[in-house]
C-alpha cells in the first residue's frame, strides 16, 4: 500500500471559524489541494461526500453527480486521499444492479481516520530516522 501525505510545520487550524477556509487550509498543508491554486473540484468531493457524509459509500458515478464532473477527476481524487488513507473502498449495493465498488471514509468518521493517518506517518518517521542511521554507518565505514 502506497502511503503519501505532505507534513509541514505549520499552527493549528482552531483560530478560523470559516469551515470552508479551515477545510481548504488544512487539505493544502497535508498534500492534497495544491496551495495557491482554486481546486474546487477536489475540496468539493472532500466536503461535500466524505466530510459531510463519512459513512455514505459513493460510486465514482454518485461523486461525479455530486459534483457535476467526470468520472476520470473523481479517481484522481480518490486516488489521493486513498494514499492518505484516509477513504476506503467499499461495496455498495446498487438496486436492480448488485454491488458496485465504492468509498467512504475510513471507519466513517474523519477523526478516526485520520488517526490512522497519523499511526502511518509514525511508522514512516521511524523508518527515514532508521535509514538515516543506517547511512551514517555506511558512511563512517567508507572513511
Amino acid at each position: 500500500m502506497t502511503f503519501e501525505i505532505r507534513v509541514v510545520g505549520d499552527m493549528p487550524l482552531e483560530a478560523e471559524h470559516d469551515l470552508d477556509v479551515a477545510v481548504k487550509k488544512f487539505l493544502e498543508q497535508i498534500g492534497y489541494l495544491a496551495q495557491e491554486r482554486e481546486e474546487t473540484v477536489g475540496f468539493r468531493i472532500f466536503r461535500e461526500c466524505f466530510l459531510k457524509r463519512p459513512e455514505n459509500v459513493w460510486s465514482a458515478d454518485d461523486i461525479a453527480h455530486e459534483i457535476k464532473t467526470s468520472k476520470p477527476t473523481v479517481y484522481r481524487y480518490i486516488k489521493k486521499l486513498k494514499n492518505m488513507g484516509l477513504i476506503e473502498e467499499s461495496t455498495k449495493n446498487m438496486e436492480g444492479q448488485g454491488p458496485k465498488k465504492g468509498y467512504r471514509m475510513k471507519y466513517g468518521d474523519f477523526v478516526r481516520a485520520w488517526s490512522l493517518v497519523e499511526s502511518h506517518v509514525k511508522v514512516s518517521m521511524e523508518n527515514y530516522r532508521r535509514s538515516v542511521e543506517h547511512i551514517t554507518r555506511l558512511s563512517k565505514e567508507e572513511i
